[in-house]
């Protein structure tokens, strides 16, 4: 599907003063750096490498023999809210060599979105575990990858999600589905804190 990536050097308004910090979590290969490419107005800082014989021992990659690339630090993406409202957007890695970078990236996180393919569940246990240690509010979005849809009961079960945690499906390439997501976090965020964290909004993602 088409990105809506822009051109990198789209400013951002000088009005702009409420930076707003999320992150995508997820096993390997769930479409991390998908979802931030598909949704952000800016070029994405990327630091995927080319995956090698040299990672077969320590990354399982039997579930996702198309993948050429992977993410070794972060990915960073930015959508503008409105005039004053800035979401931030960092896709965290997702092989467990590289999880200790993760509570630094949930530093300062308003909220996470947790990606998950529904073939490989138990990847996104860790991804669960660490947002739920550090109180980090989240939602769960299940990635389309052309399989057989699993029901949202079984997920949550699967999952051991509470019931107030919401759960949806997603096509992380379709900027579309992928605001969605997003949108879904902030309102999730608000509901839980919202005299404490102000007027967050949830105006159309341009």
């Amino acid at each position: 599907m088409d990105s809506a990536i822009s051109d990198a050097r789209t400013p951002l308004g000088a009005s702009a003063d409420n930076g707003l910090k999320i992150v995508v979590v997820g096993g390997f290969g769930v479409g991390k750096t998908t979802l931030v490419r598909s949704v952000s107005e800016i070029r994405p800082l990327n630091t995927e490498e080319t995956m090698t014989q040299a990672g077969a021992s320590v990354d399982d990659i039997e579930q996702v023999r198309g993948k050429s690339a992977t993410t070794v630090a972060f990915d960073f993406g930015r959508i503008t809210l409105d005039a004053r409202n800035v979401l931030y957007l960092f896709g965290a890695p997702g092989q467990e060599r590289f999880w200790f970078l993760w509570d630094r990236l949930f530093s300062g996180t308003l909220g996470a979105v947790v990606l998950v393919d529904t073939r490989r569940i138990d990847d996104s246990w860790y991804a669960i575990d660490r947002l739920e240690h550090h109180g980090t509010p989240f939602i769960v979005a299940c990635n389309d990858f052309g399989g057989p849809v699993r029901a949202s009961e079984e997920v949550r079960a699967a999952l051991d999600l509470d019931p107030e945690i919401p759960l949806i499906d997603c096509d992380a390439r379709d900027r579309e589905s992928a605001k969605r997501v997003l949108i879904t976090l902030v309102e999730h965020v608000r509901s839980q804190y919202a005299v404490a964290a102000g007027p967050l909004t949830t105006t159309e993602v341009v």
